[in-house]
């Protein structure tokens, strides 16, 4: 007789009862999972965020220490009368809190200004060895740099170029565009530019770095040919809210444009200035409008020569969640995103020999 062997196994209802504990355990494992990989989304972004932030200050700071370099091949121009320009934003209805866009009048721009290395300074004068008024005259002439022609210097100027004409002491100083490249079919280079007025000063349209669009006593019109004439090699650091979800904070040199980081919700310039200047040398001035010598009666104003050191300060975001089930709003401006900011106080090289 062959012996019988016992078949083990589920029953229909242990199995109905284990898929059942299976799915409750599998539902709250992925509602755990779905909660940590949002988290884990926002720790990256806000990761992210801090990477572009740091490198973004950095690339500033590293152009920004060499604001003013008056050095140029062959000359060391003494006396470089300004180094940075700050056009500080209004502010005035630039957000919209619905939305949570930004306007351009957000954001200030910083213009860091030096002189091209690539091109000596050179002196002006009007054609014939005498003194060139910008007022009176829209050409200026230089003499061909040692060891080139006319037509080799004029090369070297080109229409849109902005140039720096400034007293051998430092000042009185003004600026002008070129507005067709240089001409040396005459022996000297002819540099044709817009006029600027009388005291210096000049429109923004033919002054896009702001340094001559206001007036104060360091401007100026008469230049000699013991004065210099410097073309300049400047860098802008703007806010191009175009897209006003996305405002991207741009590098502008010789014209080129590139980005350096996105998400852009705060970009503010302030100043130090010397002797305190309307406000105690140890705080930041925001308001370029104020920038005053107090020993000078009337008080001029946008006198960039007084800037000691510069504090620049950098807010970003995540990108926002729009999500109806994402509550987090930050204290910032009340978005759907996360916030970090990050700043920097330097003092350019040139700017602070005094201190």
């Amino acid at each position: 007789m062959i012996p019988t062997r016992d078949e083990t196994g589920f029953s229909l209802l242990e199995l109905l009862i284990a898929m059942a504990v299976f799915l409750v355990a599998g539902a709250a494992s992925f509602t755990l999972f779905s909660r940590h990989q949002r988290l884990y989304g926002e720790q990256q972004g806000l990761s992210a965020l801090n990477i572009s932030l740091r490198n973004a200050v950095a690339q500033m700071q590293l152009d920004l220490v060499n604001a003013g370099t008056g050095e140029t091949v062959g000359t060391n121009v003494p006396s470089w009368p300004v180094g940075a320009t700050i056009i500080n934003a209004s502010g005035i209805n630039c957000y919209d809190s619905t939305a949570h866009t930004y306007a351009a009048s957000c954001f200030d721009t910083l213009n860091i200004l030096a002189a091209d290395s690539a091109v000596p300074a050179v002196h002006p004068h009007d054609g014939t060895m005498n003194p060139v008024n910008t007022n009176t005259s829209s050409d200026i002439y230089i003499d061909p740099l040692a060891g080139q022609t006319a037509a080799q210097t004029a090369a070297l100027f080109k229409t849109g170029d902005q140039l720096l004409l400034m007293k051998n002491a430092g000042w009185p100083y003004t600026t002008v565009v070129l507005t067709q490249d240089g001409d040396g079919s005459s022996g000297k280079v002819k540099l044709h530019h817009n006029i600027t007025n009388a005291d210096g000063t000049n429109t923004s349209a033919n002054d896009p770095l702001g340094i001559s669009t206001h007036s104060n006593e360091k401007l100026g019109a008469d230049f000699d040919i013991d004065d210099w004439l410097i073309k300049l090699a400047p860098i802008t650091y703007t806010v191009d809210a175009s897209d006003p979800t996305n405002p991207k904070l741009i590098r502008i040199q010789k014209g080129v444009s590139t980005v350096v980081t996105e998400q852009i919700v705060g970009f503010k310039v302030g100043a130090s200035l010397w002797n305190g200047g309307t406000t105690s040398s140890e705080t930041y001035n925001y308001d370029a409008s104020s920038f005053a010598d107090p020993t000078v009666s009337p008080a001029e104003h946008y006198n960039y020569t007084l800037i000691r050191s510069i504090r620049i300060s950098l807010i970003g975001r995540t990108l926002p969640n729009l999500d109806p089930s994402y509550t987090f709003r930050n204290s910032f401006d009340q978005g759907p995103y996360q916030i970090q900011a990050s700043s920097i106080v330097v003092n350019p090289r040139n700017l602070s020999m005094r201190d």
